[in-house]
């Protein structure tokens, strides 16, 4: 992933979230990276795209952070 073109890593939890992830799905803009499993991630990129991410928003972050 290009760190340089994330804007935020949320929680899917939130209304407004879920919202806007329907809305992305609806508009194409989804990208769904859980392999069928639960969403724990919404990633948002400065290109407007969101991705759907099985880990936690915390464990991407560190992640990111040991590199």
């Amino acid at each position: 992933m290009n760190v340089d073109k994330v804007v935020s890593i949320v929680s899917p939890d939130a209304a407004p979230i879920k919202r806007m992830v329907q809305q992305a799905k609806d508009e194409g803009r989804a990208i769904d990276a859980t392999c069928g499993r639960r969403t724990r991630a919404v990633i948002v990129t400065d290109s407007n795209q969101i991705i759907l991410s099985a880990l936690l928003p915390e464990t991407i972050v560190n992640r990111y952070q040991e590199r």
